[in-house]
């Protein structure tokens, strides 16, 4: 079987690529060995995501658009805060720019790109299946799956999440670091309405968000993440329902009201990562195989998208030349384009984690210094307001709403 490109992992970052490829003409085989009937299962688990307004342009332009319509809540408004202390950082663009970005659960987003990549003309999925053997050579790179099939293509993307064995194998070298801090995801129903208004207050153990959701026939609802030291994780999880929202109440400090009806909880690990490189002879990374960041920002599923809007480009605009995808010149033009961004963002997140991680009232004074001067300089508000849309740098014509 050949295919333009092979895709390890079909993901959410690995199947919006394949879908931008397919829409654009190319071919993808995607190779996944998750089944199905576990990860598309009804029913919601606690995780959601923030999709920008920036990437969620670029869902539009692939024509997931209108699969999502109505499925998220929007993010209209961002309010941070030192703790519950008087004195935040309000974003809110003018009517005229939209929402900032969309909230939405993790599972609608896999049922909806699953859909709509087993209807794609163009898009192979195997799932329940891994590569057992990969070669990269000159000439191309050739795949035995676990199905018994062979499969080549002029090019290997790499999208196997944090642990990507790719990576490891191509002996791509990795920075990493561990916070010693956890989060606990999940969502509950409220009290009061959340105004699709996310807010994020943070604390010395780590940032405590709340991020809205669509209600449903039982109240209003938001998601959180909620950083802890590492040790109180599975502590955590251990709480009672009861206990859980007695808690969640008290770092809210009654912000939302009365909280329940609280959702299942999962807990992992926070750290960082950063690939020294995101190429290799016939192969590129993308997604969390690349780069990995505290969801301080909310922003680790955007820069994945970002990827795949910039690899889209770089691939869809080869093709049109005639030249092979795995051409080291293409690979490098994309390995250029990701790198900076890349490193930028995760450079600042990782600085506010440290920031709003250091203890004390003379910190926690100024923290709430640089949140009014913020607040107070348009120029300096408006850039945040941008990097939150995913609207920096140079943006690829997906992210902006644009056909390659």
């Amino acid at each position: 079987m050949d295919s333009d490109v092979i895709i390890l992992g079909g993901g959410l970052v690995g199947a919006t690529l394949a879908l931008a490829l397919v829409r654009h003409g190319l071919t993808a085989c995607v190779v996944d060995p998750a089944d199905p009937a576990v990860t598309l299962a009804p029913g919601f688990d606690g995780r959601a995501s923030a999709v920008a307004s920036a990437s969620g342009r670029m869902l539009d332009a692939i024509g997931l658009g209108d699969r999502l319509q109505g499925l998220g809540c929007p993010i209209n408004a961002i309010r941070v805060s030192d703790g519950l202390r008087a004195g935040a950082l309000d974003f809110v663009p003018d009517a005229s720019d939209g929402a900032l970005g969309t909230m939405y659960e993790n599972c609608v987003l896999r049922r909806s790109f699953h859909e709509a990549a087993s209807a794609a003309p163009g898009l192979t999925l195997r799932m329940k299946t891994r590569a057992t053997a990969v070669a990269r050579t000159a000439g191309g790179v050739t795949a035995t799956l676990t199905d018994g099939t062979t499969v080549r293509a002029p090019l290997l993307i790499a999208a196997e999440g944090r642990n990507s064995p790719t990576r490891e194998a191509a002996g791509i070298r990795v920075a990493r670091w561990r916070y010693d801090h956890a989060a606990i995801v999940g969502a509950f129903h409220h009290e009061r309405p959340h105004g699709q208004v996310a807010f994020e207050i943070f604390y010395p153990a780590g940032p405590f968000a709340l991020l809205p959701l669509l209600d449903d026939a039982d109240g209003h609802r938001s998601a959180i993440v909620w950083t802890v030291d590492a040790d109180a994780g599975p502590a955590m999880l251990k709480l009672s329902d009861r206990a859980f929202l007695h808690e969640a109440e008290k770092r809210m400090g009654g912000l939302l009201g009365r909280l329940s009806g609280a959702s299942s909880r999962a807990t992992y690990p926070l750290g960082f990562h950063h690939a020294a490189r995101v190429t290799a002879e016939r192969l590129a990374l993308v997604g969390d195989a690349a780069h990995g960041i505290h969801p301080i920002a909310g922003q680790g599923l955007n820069l994945g998208f970002r990827d795949v809007a910039a690899l889209t480009e770089v691939l869809v605009e080869g093709k049109r030349l005639g030249l092979d995808l795995g051409d080291a010149q293409l690979l490098v033009r994309y390995e250029r384009w990701r790198g900076l961004d890349t490193f930028a963002v995760a450079f600042a997140t990782d600085s506010l984690t440290r920031l709003f991680g250091i203890p004390g009232r003379t910190a926690s004074a100024v923290r709430r210094f640089g949140i009014a001067a913020v607040n107070a300089i348009p120029p300096l508000k408006n850039r945040f307001m941008a990097e939150a849309r995913g609207e920096s740098g140079a943006l690829p014509k997906l992210l902006q709403g644009v056909p390659v």
